[in-house]
């Protein structure tokens, strides 16, 4: 090797120790970023420019320096695939549980403000009336209570669709951030698919895609595969969101309220005749939350509580105004209803009482006198007879209950694998500030020890071209 090589050799020591440098520098600089991956330089020793393995006239030759092959990004795509996979079945979990919280708060039960004591009211309003036949007082007590039943069932199911509305509002808002997101990626995929071929680094820019195949994953779930040229295909459901520079957007149709058929569901954008399915998420989530009602108690939690509140309402109609109309008032009418029911209304919604006074209330028995109180008593004993709407509430409000809790755990133990699978890959990822400390440590004595073996070389040169030949000086 020429002198003037050992002055190359020398140089590509010291350009490897300035990018080892500036890679610490940039690794503690984003110390607290969120989602940054730390990135460490690959070395390779260069060899002898001669044939390997053959000696030449000159000697053994030694290598010509070093080489910066790459600046790696520690990722581990097993630890980031794990992520995605636990943070949608947190996002589907936890979209399930808060819909059930909020039904419980709907409910209100048990409580002085839940239907179950509003119920317990109306009962013990109809024993007074049967006590006091006739009298105004204990009827114009009922009426209310029967008022303030119905107020709390059209109340209730009027939370729930407002809930219903809030969380088709939110799902349309997780496709546009899903679309979006697709979007990015795409573009991303240009520009780290660009950088590699030119020969440069883009890891930055895989970090930022890796955060929006997390968002995905968080929203719809989906599977991420890295493809040779540096670009990723993101799959949802089996078909592709992303592929290189394309990205397909996703669409909410179905009802836009409750109650009304069919519930809400995602297409493709381009072929909005298509479903596009979903592999878990907090989409997924909202979309099995507003599923409508299906008979059997397994459809959408939120339209199956406003079903049970309907169930209610019909009950309670049927029951006491079978009882009432075969009753009569005091000015003798029989045959009159208690409650009605508006049909062009949801059974919660359009319950009411009929009578306006004592003399609409049917509290004695057809044939008997004027102040008998055997029909208001018979009434009175729904509230504890087999199969009453009483009994068919509570085993209501018991399954909610269950299927609530469950619905939490499912929340906490999923959150709870989701949490430990970001540790992992966060102590994989993660910058550590002792390491990157030693790293310019060991990059400063390299730089240092290239420029000593420059000025080395640089002196023998001087000599060699300046003084070389004289004497005595």
């Amino acid at each position: 090797m020429s002198t003037f090589g050992a002055l190359s050799t020398a140089y590509s020591g010291l350009v490897a120790a300035q990018q080892a440098l500036d890679v610490a520098g940039q690794n503690v600089a984003n110390a607290g970023t969120d989602g940054y991956t730390r990135q460490r330089v690959d070395q390779a020793a260069l060899g002898p420019a001669g044939p390997a393995g053959l000696s030449s006239a000159a000697g053994p030759r030694v290598g010509e320096g070093v080489a910066v092959q790459r600046i790696e990004r520690l990722g581990n795509a097993l630890l980031d695939a794990s992520v995605r996979s636990t943070t949608a079945a947190a996002g589907y979990a936890a979209q399930r549980s808060a819909a059930y919280q909020g039904i419980e708060s709907a409910l209100q039960e048990p409580g002085s403000s839940g239907v179950s004591a509003q119920l317990h009211s109306f009962w013990a309003a109809w024993h007074d009336v049967a006590n006091q036949p006739g009298e105004p007082a204990p009827a114009s007590v009922l009426i209310d209570s029967g008022k303030q039943l119905a107020a709390r069932l059209s109340g209730g199911y009027a939370t729930l669709a407002g809930q219903w509305s809030a969380t088709r509002a939110d799902a349309a808002t997780m496709v546009t951030t899903v679309n979006d997101a697709a979007r990015q990626i795409a573009a991303l995929n240009v520009r780290i698919r660009s950088a590699l071929a030119a020969g440069g680094t883009a890891n930055e820019l895989v970090d930022a895609r890796s955060r929006l195949t997390e968002t995905v994953a968080s929203l719809a779930g989906g599977t991420v595969r890295e493809q040779a040229d540096g670009t990723v295909t993101v799959l949802v459901g089996g078909n592709a969101l992303v592929d290189g520079d394309a990205a397909r957007a996703i669409g909410l149709a179905g009802a836009a309220t409750m109650g009304t058929s069919p519930g809400p569901s995602l297409v493709w954008a381009d072929r909005p005749s298509v479903p596009a399915s979903l592999d878990g998420g907090s989409l997924a989530g909202a979309l099995s939350v507003l599923a409508p009602a299906d008979g059997h108690g397994t459809g959408g939690p939120i339209a199956e509580a406003a079903a049970g509140y309907n169930a209610l309402a019909t009950s309670l109609a049927a029951a006491v105004n079978a009882v009432h109309t075969s009753g009569r008032t005091t000015g003798g009418a029989t045959g009159l209803a208690f409650f009605a029911l508006d049909p062009s209304l949801p059974p919660a919604e359009g319950l009411s009482v009929v009578p306006a006074d004592a003399s609409g209330v049917a509290a004695a028995a057809a044939g008997a006198g004027a102040y008998d109180g055997t029909t208001a008593d018979a009434i009175a004993q729904l509230g504890a007879s087999n199969g009453s709407p009483d009994s068919g509430w509570a085993t209501f409000v018991t399954a909610l209950g269950s299927s609530s809790k469950a619905a939490q755990q499912g929340e906490a133990l999923s959150s709870t694998a989701a949490s430990t699978a970001k540790t992992a890959q966060a102590s994989s990822a993660s910058v550590s500030l002792d390491e990157e400390n030693l790293g310019l440590v060991a990059g400063q004595h390299a730089y240092q020890a290239a420029a000593r073996v420059m000025s080395a070389i640089d002196q023998a040169l001087d000599t060699l071209i300046n003084h070389t030949g004289t004497v005595g000086l």
